[in-house]
């Protein structure tokens, strides 16, 4: 793990005392860079990586000694054992939330459309938040929103679904799209996905991935006492990511 990946999980972090943020460094340090102790360098060293601004961190170490957050050893620091544990219990999270986590904060990098980067803001907080149905459901349209958009803005391709859509459905041949509103008034998010299929917008495989997701995103959003996990958002995020939203450029 990167600091910068344990900082991005902790919930406004930028506004943590000084004193909250070295213990957050401290455990960092013993657990993720495998130092048994450390000094005022190597949390001096964390502020910079993060490009904060020191906030005196000698004083703050000795001060610390003296509540008994950090224990003195032959020079240097270390964690008071019940402190140390308390923070594993709050950020020893698996490889795979790092990964998620990670996944979702870069994407922020890489998308301008107001309404995905809000879609994405709410995926990114339920996420975090343990809130997997939800976090589900805000992935799904996230993705979805982001392939209505990628239709829209290439005349190529609405042209493309246009015609496709007398070929899958044609009784429908009085229906042509031209806005957002237009997919949302006519079309069922599945069949917006079958039309896209037939009229080539791409492949079998992209399709057969969100007709999986938008099925988990049904069972996700409709009352229930099917059990949704971290393991099933992981999935949803990391394959319509990656295979949707990065994929349909």
């Amino acid at each position: 793990m990167e600091l910068s990946d344990l900082v991005n999980q902790v919930p406004g972090f930028d506004q943590l005392p000084p004193r909250d943020k070295i213990k957050i460094f401290a455990w960092f340090l013993h657990m993720h860079r495998k130092r048994e102790t450390f000094d005022n360098g190597t949390v001096r060293a964390c502020f910079v990586e993060l490009h904060l601004a020191d906030p005196g961190v000698a004083k703050y170490l000795s001060r610390m000694v003296e509540y008994k957050d950090l224990v003195k050893s032959n020079g240097n620091f270390k964690l008071e054992r019940s402190i140390r544990l308390d923070m594993g219990r709050k950020y020893d999270v698996h490889h795979s939330v790092v990964a998620v986590n990670k996944i979702l904060v870069d994407l922020g990098e890489k998308i301008n459309n107001i309404d995905e980067r809000a879609f994405l803001k709410e995926t990114l907080k339920c996420y975090r938040a343990e809130a997997y149905r939800a976090c589900i459901v805000m992935a799904w349209n996230l993705a979805y929103g982001h392939l209505l958009d990628w239709i829209l803005k290439d005349v190529d391709r609405l042209t493309d679904f246009n015609v496709a859509i007398v070929k899958r459905y044609p009784k429908r041949s009085n229906i042509s799209i031209g806005n957002y509103n237009g997919f949302l008034d006519e079309f069922r998010e599945r069949e917006v996905i079958e039309i896209c299929s037939s009229g080539g917008l791409f492949g079998s495989n992209i399709a057969k991935i969100l007709k999986e997701k938008l099925e988990r995103r049904n069972m996700a959003a409709h009352p229930s006492t099917v059990a949704v996990v971290q393991s099933q958002a992981d999935d949803v995020v990391t394959d319509l990511v990656n295979n949707v939203v990065l994929l349909l450029r």
